[in-house]
Order: C-alpha cells, then structure tokens, then sequence
C-alpha cells in the first residue's frame, strides 16, 4: 500500500467518523426538542442561563448538521479524489480553528469579568426560582450537597429569596455546615461556607491538565486534518499537471 492509499485511507475513516459524530449530535437535538428537563440536568447550575442565550435543540441541530457536511464534504473528497471537496473541507476546518483560538484568546483575555458576569445571570435565579421551581431547586440542592457550597458567591445570595420565605427564615442546610435544619443567616454568618463558583473555580483549576489536554488533543487533530486534505489536494494537483 502506498503512502498515497494510506492517507486516503486514514482521511475516509476520519471523516466517516466526523459524519457519524454528526448523527449522534443531531439524535441529542431531537432528543433535547423532546426531554427538555434532562438537558437542564445535565448543563448543571447555570442551565437557565445558558438557555436564556442558546436554545439547547437548535445549538445541537446546528452543531450536528455541520459535523454531517464537514464528514461528508471530508469523506467524498476523499473517496472520490476531487480536489474542490478537499479544498473545501481544509477551507472549512481552518476556518473552525482559527474561530477556536480566537474564543480561547477572548476567554483568557476576559476571564477575571466571569464571576461578575455571571453572578448577574445566577442572583436572580436563586432569589426568584430556587425552591419554586423543582428542576432549579434540584439542581441546587444537588451542586451545594457534593460540593458543600452555598449559594453562588455565599449565603446572603440566599437571603430574601423564595426559598427563605417559604421555610420560615431558615436557608438550605448546607449553608450552615449541617445535615439537618433549620439554618438562620445569622448561623451561616458565623459559620463561612464558600459560593459554589469558588468551588467550581478549584475544580477547574485541578483538571487543567485534563482540559488542556483534550483542547491540544482537538487542536492536533484539526492540523492534522488540514495537512492530510491539503496532501491529497497536492499529490492530485501535480498529478493532474
């Protein structure tokens, strides 16, 4: 088998593989238009505010129908050696990488606005939904239990909200340090709790390694893919010649 054959080969599979992640993707944008309380599950303490900007189905319908045609465009320019799909298709993942780098350049750059940013989207939800809303008090309850935190910046998130009114004064007993309650302010005053978005913030912080190696393993295969697209589209180029 040549080297030729082999990248050929090694570019089908690849982008076989694109295509059918593309399917999966778009099976979870159906599956989302269908069991919209599992997603805010699964997106955790901030799902409301993520879906105040991005509707979860659509995010997924889109995400889905570009993996299908970039797998497709891949895959036929591949298989039937036409040098517009490769072109395309290295047009098209250049473009992907540089829009990756460029959110990660902004990311870094604005990263000390997020707590700020998004304790404006969070107080709200916890004044006004948490322990009226079954999934947002789930949710919450769920967040301050494993990661025993209080509230998103602390307890006073807490105080004046819904969920004080209906029970009386008392906050939710992880505020406090205790299994049981009730749990006053004045109680979670004298007995710090850290918000959840510090606790957040040092699991983050512990899983750099982990994140950054999924990122440089995303980032390797996209080069990858623009190096093998661009020597089929060389070797077919000169051969053609």
């Amino acid at each position: 088998m040549g080297c030729f054959t082999f990248v050929k080969l090694m570019m089908v599979l690849f982008n076989l593989l694109i295509f059918l992640s593309g399917l999966a993707v778009l099976a979870m944008g159906i599956w989302a238009s269908v069991d919209t309380s599992f997603f805010l599950q699964f997106l955790g303490l901030f799902s409301n505010q993520i879906l105040r900007f991005v509707n979860v189905t659509y995010f997924c319908l889109a995400i889905g129908a570009v993996l299908v045609a970039l797998g497709l465009v891949g895959f036929c320019g591949a298989q039937k050696e036409s040098k517009c799909l490769l072109l395309t298709f290295f047009s098209i993942v250049l473009i992907i990488f540089i829009a990756e780098v460029a959110a990660g350049v902004v990311a870094l750059a604005y990263s000390s606005f997020a707590e700020g940013i998004l304790r404006v989207w969070v107080t709200p939800e916890l004044q006004e939904d948490y322990g009226s809303d079954p999934v947002v008090t789930q949710i919450w309850n769920t967040t301050m239990t494993e990661l025993r935190c209080c509230g998103f910046s602390s307890y006073i998130d807490l105080v004046g909200s819904k969920f004080e009114e209906q029970n009386g004064g008392s906050l939710p007993p992880s505020c406090c340090w205790a299994s049981v309650a009730p749990c006053s302010p004045a109680e979670a005053e004298r007995r710090p709790v850290e918000g959840c978005f510090q606790q957040i913030v040092k699991i983050v912080k512990e899983q750099t390694d982990v994140i950054g190696g999924i990122t440089a393993g995303i980032g390797a295969l996209e080069i990858a893919a623009m190096t093998v697209s661009m020597y089929l589209y060389c070797h077919l180029n000169n051969a053609s010649s």
